[in-house]
């Protein structure tokens, strides 16, 4: 079972994978989670993900096999910026 005081943050440009830059536990997982939110940073809730990618290397890309996890956690971010900008009809 995941650790649920656990965050990790992704940085992604559009080419090569999404890279880990900031990951911990504990008091280091609030900080991260109060960075984030300081500037404007979506925050997706999922312990399993965040637990994964928590325990790569600061720098790291994602591998192949949470490519689809992220993509989702992307996606979802994604849609809330398009939610922001695309007017209501």
């Amino acid at each position: 079972m995941p650790d649920r005081d656990v965050s990790a943050a992704l940085s992604y440009t559009g080419s090569g994978a999404p890279r880990v830059v900031a990951a911990g536990r504990g008091k280091v997982a609030a900080k991260v989670l109060e960075r984030a939110r300081e500037a404007g940073v979506p925050v997706h809730a999922d312990p399993e993900l965040a637990d994964a990618l928590a325990g790569l290397a600061l720098g790291a890309e994602v591998p192949e096999d949470l490519w689809a996890a992220v993509a989702e956690a992307l996606a979802w971010a994604y849609s809330l910026s398009d939610a922001a900008i695309t007017p209501k009809r």
